[in-house]
């Protein structure tokens, strides 16, 4: 009998053999990627400033109350030096304490923004440039606890094209508000809720092509449901519609409690990574994290097409991608 390929007319044949290498791309399950930082880690925002890629993770661990904040950097997306303590609570803050949970960055004005949930409060920090030192200018929470109706944790702010800045926080609720110009102040009478279903924690805004992506993390980190969802809206404030190709990123075979992630586009390119944290791979739970970066892709149409969490960022990335 002849090979069943050879009987086949040569386009379909290369239709074929594509179609069969993007499925196994995708159902890839074994070995899982390596984690890009050492240790215990979590809760990771990137971003990107001039040709340095930046991550900012909650330091894991038992009890969930670790008492500062690390930097890495980074040019490749592959090897990540750590920046050291950039924030310490008990000694940079007339406030915090501990739990230095899920922090945020955003730069306007020549100036660098920390945005960090402790002790279920959220706080903000100001430097001269990404890695600090920072410097807290308010003496008291950005966010009290207690003070909307969620739990005040997660912080995120997106800055538009025109340099509005949005300021985005909560668990069990999405809250949101557009900043003052000093980044550091905002109406708190304006704050309104984004209503989504599934909601439970880690918002993260970004843009593409006109289109406002929201994108969150559903369930507990523990829960095997854990995922990341998204919703699209023509304005940062809403309303979203929430996709139908949710979730996104979630856990698949050996890698468990994928989520809590972050989203930076490669400068100059619509080529775009996600940062997230898993349990460690062997044997970790949901005190024994470690951050992952994998490629995010939209198809033609714009929609987010879900993330292959066993396919690291190539080690030519940024080199391909470069304007």
């Amino acid at each position: 009998m002849k090979p069943f390929f050879a009987i086949l007319a040569p386009s379909i044949f290369i239709a074929l053999l594509s179609s069969a290498a993007f499925a196994g791309d995708a159902n890839i399950t074994t070995p899982a990627p390596a984690a890009v930082l050492p240790g215990a880690t979590a809760d990771p925002h990137i971003a990107v400033f001039g040709d340095t890629f930046c991550l900012y993770p909650t330091s894991d661990g038992p009890g969930w109350n670790p008492p500062a904040f690390h930097g890495w950097t980074s040019k490749d997306l592959k090897h990540w030096k750590d920046a050291g303590v950039i924030l310490d609570l008990p000694r940079d803050t007339k406030w915090a304490k501990g739990q230095a949970w899920a922090p945020a960055i955003a730069t306007k004005n020549g100036k660098y923004y920390f945005y960090y949930s402790a002790n279920q409060n959220i706080g903000v920090a100001v430097a001269d440039n990404p890695m600090g030192p920072f410097k807290e200018p308010l003496g008291k929470p950005l966010v009290a606890k207690g003070e909307y109706r969620c739990q005040a944790i997660d912080p995120m702010v997106f800055v538009d094209d025109d340099g509005s800045a949005y300021f985005y926080f909560g668990q069990g609720k999405c809250m949101a508000v557009k900043l003052n110009d000093d980044m550091i102040s905002f109406d708190h009478r304006a704050v309104k809720a984004i209503e989504q279903e599934g909601y439970n924690e880690g918002p993260f805004v970004h843009k593409r092509k006109g289109i406002y992506y929201l994108s969150w993390s559903e369930y507990d980190t523990r829960d095997p449901r854990y995922s990341v969802a998204y919703a699209t809206s023509t304005s940062p404030l809403g309303p979203y519609q929430k996709a139908a190709g949710n979730p996104i990123l979630q856990q698949k075979g050996e890698i468990k409690a994928a989520g809590h992630h972050s989203i930076v586009q490669i400068p100059g390119r619509d080529e775009w990574v996600v940062a997230y944290h898993r349990f460690h791979v062997p044997g970790g739970d949901g005190y024994n994290r470690e951050t992952c970066i994998s490629p995010l892709r939209h198809d033609a149409k714009g929609d987010i097409i879900p993330v292959n969490i066993f396919e690291p960022v190539p080690d030519d990335f940024i080199r391909k991608t470069k304007p």
